[in-house]
């Protein structure tokens, strides 16, 4: 199953997050979760932990449905990044 993740990671998601400067490493794959962490520009953006989730689950479970989910192992702490998503959410208008 890792080496299908990795394959799927390659050839479909890396490349989308290379044209932000970013990448990913797969750490682990447990029960049914495959478990990330956000390289490059992608490891310190608020937006990609909400929609980069999203694009490799997608891609990941197109090859197996059977994976639930993809967590995002995180590099920053909780509070810098709950204030990163409010100064984006109000750059956006909520």
């Amino acid at each position: 199953m890792r080496e299908t993740i990795e394959r799927v990671l390659n050839e479909t998601v890396r490349p989308q997050l290379a044209k932000h400067h970013g990448d990913v490493e797969l750490l682990e794959v447990e029960q049914n979760v495959v478990h990330i962490r956000l390289l490059g520009q992608c490891a310190h953006c608020p937006s990609a932990y909400l929609t980069t989730e999203e694009v490799i689950l997608s891609a990941i479970r197109e090859v197996l449905p059977q994976i639930q989910s993809v967590a995002v192992r995180q590099e920053v702490s909780e509070s810098v990044l709950a204030q990163a998503k409010e100064i984006w959410r109000a750059r956006r208008g909520e």
